[in-house]
């Protein structure tokens, strides 16, 4: 029977630590993990659950921290985890028979919470690789990828990650990113990551000149990222009130990303507010709205996708509701409005007791 171990690096992790630990022990034989300076009760919180504790001094590298955690163990395969990263199902039969079959490595489902302007919390879902067998190393400062000639299969296995509500990671691994940027300019999924993160941090401007060198240069195929930057970029172009641009971008896409409920979201969002920018300028696209949203509802739920949780059923529901709400259509609102509530979306519940309704 192969060996299991989990393989970790933290610094300052006394918020998240105990509680990552305690869902994840159940998976795993051996748990490791590499400290790279903590001055609170991280370690300590490590060596409650019987821990193999190592010190790495860090260097601003991700990757190079993680390949050193990796070493410590010797386990056949390795579970690599965050601390902010909480499992919510899966077995550890699901790793074991992964194992034993041992022609890929694995990825796990991730929902990242992050807090609207709005003060809402919504979850965007990504696959990340983190089941690798003994001898797999990583490359990359910042968001760090595993090298390795193995086929990537996903892993029924979904942890929730509470990290981004922490903030303050967005001025860290941009500088990471701009320095790793500086030695290899043309790499797309490094202008990605750096357009990505300066969108993030609301640096809209800045971030533009990123992504249309992204865009520029990303293959059309064979890549897992590019669905998430052009709708990253779309979102990017509206909030720099780049609205031709970004008519010309959803135009361009329409085909290649005509299955992905975000894309549509995006659109709908875009045609949205470019039309409250000019009315009469953009009045042409108000059919848009309603089409964009609708069709979002069609293709549903797509976890595969990687995109918001809700973009496929009650945030687009929701926004149908408001749509049409405002053209006086009240019946249609409320039913769209309950459908968002019957997910569990709770700005839903308040319009529909605006509305008189139930």
């Amino acid at each position: 029977m192969k060996t299991i171990g989990l393989v970790m690096i933290v610094k300052n992790e006394e918020r998240s630590l105990r509680k990552c630990l305690s869902r994840a022990k159940k998976l795993v034989d051996k748990i490791y993990i590499t400290d790279t300076g903590s001055v609170d009760d991280t370690l300590k919180i490590a060596e409650e659950f019987g821990a193999c504790v190592s010190h790495f001094e860090w260097k601003n590298d991700f990757a190079a921290a993680r390949n050193y955690a990796l070493s410590r163990s010797d386990c056949d395969w390795n579970l690599i985890l965050d601390a902010d990263e909480y499992l919510v199902s899966g077995k550890r039969k699901d790793l074991q028979r992964f194992a034993e079959r041992g022609e890929c490595v694995g990825a796990v489902r991730r929902y990242d919470s992050y807090r609207e302007e709005s003060g809402e919390i919504s979850k965007s879902c990504t696959y990340t690789t983190r089941f690798v067998p003994r001898g797999t190393f990583y490359a990359g400062r910042v968001h760090e990828q595993i090298v390795s000639n193995l086929p990537i299969v996903p892993l029924p296995l979904v942890f929730e990650h509470d990290g981004y509500l922490q903030g303050g990671k967005g001025e860290r691994n941009l500088e990471i990113l701009l320095e790793e940027l500086s030695e290899k300019p043309e790499d797309p999924y490094m202008l990605y990551q750096v357009s990505r993160t300066l969108w993030l941090m609301k640096e809209y401007e800045r971030a533009d000149e990123y992504f249309e060198k992204f865009y520029s240069l990303v293959p059309e195929k064979g890549t897992g990222y590019r669905a998430s930057g052009v709708i990253s970029y779309i979102y990017n172009l509206l909030e720099a009130k780049k609205y031709e641009e970004g008519f010309r971008l959803i135009d361009a896409e329409k085909e290649r990303l005509k299955d992905y409920a975000d894309y549509h979201f995006a659109c709908g969002t875009f045609y949205t507010k470019a039309i409250f920018s000019d009315v009469e300028k953009y009045a042409g696209y108000l059919p848009e709205i309603e089409r964009s949203y609708k069709r979002c509802l069609e293709i549903g739920e797509v976890p595969e996708h990687e995109g918001v949780k809700g973009n496929g059923s009650f945030k687009a529901a929701y926004n149908l509701g408001v749509w049409f709400e405002v053209n006086g259509n009240v019946k249609e609102a409320l039913r769209y409005y309950r459908m968002a509530k019957g997910d569990g979306y709770r700005p839903a519940g308040e319009r529909i007791r605006a509305l008189g309704g139930r």
